[in-house]
Formats: C-alpha cells, sequence, structure tokens
C-alpha cells in the first residue's frame, strides 16, 4: 500500500480537527439556513468575538507554561468600566485608552510576581484578581455607563471594507494583528521557546539556564495586557461600561484555547488554536441564532458537550 503524499505530524492534529469542526459546522449552516454563506456572516465571527480573540491568545501564553489566569474577563469589566468613568469626566479619549492599556499591564505584573515571589498557585492569584477586579468596577458604579464620548463612537461605527459590501470593525483588525504577533512570538523569538520549555519541564528549563522567573512574570503581564487591550476593543462594541459585563468570559478563553488544542497540562499548543476555538464557538452560536427558536444557552452546552469529547479523546 502506497504512503499518503503528506504526513501529518501528531502535533498538528488538534489543529487539523479544529479545523474540520469549523467547516462542518460552517457547511451545516450554509446548507440548513438561507443567507448563512456569505462574506459578512463569516466577517461577523470576527466583529462579534474580537474581544475574546485577543484575550484567548494572552491567555494562551500562560496556559502553555502551565498556569493559569481566571481574572481575564473581571479585568475585561473593569477596563470598560475605568473607560466609560473617565470620558465622562472629560477626559481625553486617547489618554484613556493608555491609561487603560497601563492598568492591564500593571495588574497582570503585580499577578506574575506574587507567584513567583511567593511560589503561590495561579488560580488562588488569579481568583484573588478576579473578585479584586470585578469588585473594584462596582465602586466606581453600581450601574451602566453609557459611553457617549465621540472618539470611541466613531472608531466603534468605523468599517474597513473588504470584498465589496462586507467588511470588519476596527476591533477585528486589532484582534488579527494581536493572533499574528502571538504566532511570531510563540515561534521565533526567545520568549517563546522558554515559554514552552517552562511548560515542558520548569526543573530543565532551570537546569538549562532559562530566565524561568522573568518569564512568568512577563507572560502574566502579557495575559493582563491582552485582557486590558479585549476589555477596550468591547468597549468599543459596546459603547458603555458595567460591572457585570462578561460573567464567566474567562471559562469562554480558557474552552476556547483547549478546543484550540491548548493543553492545560502546558508545554504544548499553537496561538493560532484560540482563534480556532473561538470561531468555533461563535459558528455554534451563529447557527443557534439562524434557527430563531432555541436559546442562547444552548451555545454553553454545545461548547460543554465538544469539550467534554475533547477530554475523552485526550484520556
Amino acid at each position: 500500500m502506497k504512503s499518503l503524499p503528506f504526513s501529518l505530524k501528531e502535533n498538528h492534529i488538534f489543529i487539523v480537527a479544529t479545523s474540520v469542526l469549523i467547516l462542518l459546522l460552517y457547511g451545516y449552516g450554509s446548507f440548513s439556513f438561507t443567507g448563512f454563506f456569505s462574506t459578512q456572516v463569516f466577517l461577523n465571527l470576527f466583529i462579534d468575538n474580537a474581544y475574546l480573540i485577543i484575550v484567548a491568545t494572552g491567555l494562551a501564553f500562560v496556559i502553555i507554561t502551565g498556569g493559569i489566569d481566571l481574572s481575564v474577563g473581571a479585568l475585561v469589566a473593569f477596563v470598560s468600566m475605568v473607560s466609560a468613568s473617565l470620558l465622562e469626566q472629560g477626559v481625553n479619549a486617547y489618554i484613556v485608552i493608555l491609561l487603560t492599556l497601563l492598568i492591564g499591564i500593571i495588574f497582570g505584573a503585580f499577578q506574575g510576581y506574587m507567584i513567583d515571589r511567593f511560589d503561590l498557585h495561579p488560580w488562588i492569584v488569579t481568583l484573588a484578581g478576579m473578585f479584586l477586579a470585578r469588585g473594584a468596577s462596582f465602586l466606581i458604579s453600581t450601574d451602566s455607563i453609557v459611553i457617549t464620548n465621540e472618539t470611541y463612537s466613531s472608531i466603534s461605527r468605523a468599517k474597513v471594507y473588504i470584498l465589496g459590501d462586507s467588511y470588519v470593525s476596527i476591533g477585528a483588525i486589532v484582534a488579527i494583528i494581536v493572533v499574528i504577533i502571538a504566532i511570531y512570538m510563540a515561534k521565533f523569538s526567545k520568549f517563546g521557546r522558554n515559554v514552552y520549555a517552562i511548560g515542558g519541564n520548569v526543573k530543565s528549563a532551570k537546569l538549562m539556564g532559562l530566565p524561568v522567573k522573568r518569564t512568568i512574570i512577563l507572560v502574566y503581564t502579557l495575559s493582563g495586557f491582552c485582557a486590558a487591550l479585549g476589555g477596550l476593543v468591547f468597549t468599543f462594541y459596546m459603547l458603555s461600561g458595567y460591572g457585570l459585563h462578561l460573567l464567566g468570559m474567562e471559562m469562554d478563553a480558557i474552552a476556547a484555547c483547549v478546543i484550540g488544542g491548548i493543553l492545560l497540562t502546558g508545554g504544548f499548543g499553537y496561538l493560532i488554536g484560540p482563534t480556532l476555538g473561538v470561531l468555533s464557538m461563535g459558528i455554534i452560536q451563529t447557527l443557534i441564532m439562524f434557527q430563531g427558536t432555541l436559546s442562547s444557552w444552548w451555545t454553553k452546552i454545545a461548547v460543554g458537550f465538544l469539550l467534554f469529547c475533547l477530554s475523552c479523546s485526550n484520556a
């Protein structure tokens, strides 16, 4: 028997499987619903989920080291509240953008420092960070704050046209750029190689003289930055700040990473994976919307079933 003209590496199975899943889901929707197979419906997956792609990409670096960051969803909500509050007080929009990104960097770096300096478990530290960020949001206001700033409104309305009348938002463009940079960092930078080495075996990484402590702090700093950036994109999308925004979103980000082939035990995964995971979840949600009679909670049920199947296949 002749061998196939190509070889599929074991490391690529998760990416191929997730890509096939996306094609099957999209194919089913195209045959079942009129208008599903259109460029704009596909681009809407990036427009509606741009913030989640950014957050999941940053979280992927943390998971590859063998850690976790449960604070990302709360940090997104906190960024939306800080942005809305400062804009309401008349602070320049570009200063607000810089301040919120700085908040994410400091927040992530502090969590990384606590985990490394006192050898604390990431679940405990980031769980505390989740409560801290969510609680701080309600210190600003217990009500939703609508954003009327013209700069934010202009960014929210901006469209980048692709293939005729089809378009993407500024947030989607930012998400794609973040994914490209992340893929490059993971594959070609020393930082990326250190991240995989630590996730594979932290003791071996120390024996090789790799900067383990610095890398751990940097991955949580990166996760905080991506959460803040995702929070900005979400704020542009919603044009409001609210402490209850995206309750449980950190689980969606983790699910996207797992569906995309990032192992929770660390040491393995491709940075395109979280994007594929988000697209899979987005297509499921779009199918439910086109169907019209099912509750949106069926998205959670479908994702849960998918994760269960993945866990059984890895057992």
